[in-house]
């Protein structure tokens, strides 16, 4: 993935109602979603929805398939995963890098909202 391609990506995700429909397809991929229930689920109207449908597909982030009558929207797994290795390519100087436990970024985080 180069340069263009990244901020193209990241500029698709940069906009709240887009990110939560990234993150909303994430939790149902690989399958997706129908466009009916993706607008249920976040309470958009149809217009707004198919705006930011067309922008995160222009992005790459997401692919469309027709089933029967319905549209379904699905997370590209493969663009995400390029996504964020681009992102760490040359993280920690190409050594390895120390991971911490989901429960104590968790703890974290939550210490710093507080």
């Amino acid at each position: 993935m180069g340069t263009e391609q990244a901020l193209l990506m990241l500029s698709g995700l940069a906009q709240g109602s887009r990110l939560a429909i990234f993150r909303l397809l994430i939790e149902h991929a690989p399958n997706g979603l129908a466009v009916g229930d993706i607008g249920e689920r976040l309470g958009m109207a149809n217009a707004t929805l198919s705006f930011h449908l067309k922008e995160l597909t222009h992005a790459g982030l997401i692919t469309r398939h027709p089933r029967g009558r319905h549209i379904f929207y699905a997370a590209s797994l493969d663009a995400m995963n390029a996504l964020i290795a681009y992102l760490t390519e040359n993280c920690c100087a190409g050594t390895i890098c120390g991971r911490r436990s989901r429960s104590k970024f968790r703890e974290q985080r939550s210490g710093a909202r507080a």
